[in-house]
């Protein structure tokens, strides 16, 4: 174990591109208004939970499921596709009557802690110390709980026209991760 700042910041910088939490803003607005209401703790800490248990196990529970990280990031990248095409077209493709909140699925899991996250770990677990990474994960998942609290104030700010325009551009933005994320492992199921 050894405690480096400068790790910390690089693998927060990672993490915070990866979950990409400014930019997902306008799918947590479009949660909010679908399920009325997102419990703000309970996604980041399940978030922070899955995130952290993956880190450390992530790589032996694919291997024991028979699942290896590249099938794993591909079936994410499908995910962050159909949730792309949802903000993009204005279309409803993800259904859960039953759910009262979107806090779990699809919000800590697979938006924040999704295929891409989970990947990222896997790769910085093999370059840094991985209480750094614990460290940034924890730094990341408070900016994250510090968003989801504050998304009706940006709601506000924004208004409809400005909430609109942001959601039809991030969700090409998240088109093009979820591609990229495909593109990127795809090729390491036919190897």
């Amino acid at each position: 174990m050894e405690f480096d700042i400068r790790e910390i910041i690089t693998v927060g910088m990672v993490l915070f591109a990866v979950i990409d939490i400014v930019g997902s803003i306008p799918i947590i607005v479009d949660l909010r208004a679908k399920h009325g209401h997102i419990e703000s703790e309970k996604a980041a800490i399940v978030a922070a939970v899955i995130m952290i248990v993956f880190l450390f196990a992530g790589e032996e529970l694919l291997k024991l499921i028979g699942i290896d990280v590249n099938s794993f990031a591909v079936a994410g990248s499908f995910v962050l596709f159909f949730l792309a095409l949802e903000m993009i077209l204005g279309i409803r493709i993800y259904r859960d009557e039953e759910a009262s909140s979107a806090s779990i699925v699809p919000l800590a899991f697979p938006l924040i802690a999704g295929a891409g996250t989970m990947t990222t770990l896997l790769s910085l677990r093999s370059q840094f110390y991985t209480i750094n990474i614990v460290i940034a994960i924890i730094l990341n998942i408070i900016l994250v709980y510090i968003v989801l609290k504050s998304s009706s104030k940006i709601e506000k700010m924004l208004g409809e026209n400005g909430l609109g325009v942001i959601r039809k551009t991030f969700g090409v933005v998240l088109l093009a991760i979820a591609v990229k994320l495909f593109a990127a492992n795809v090729k390491g199921l036919f190897v």
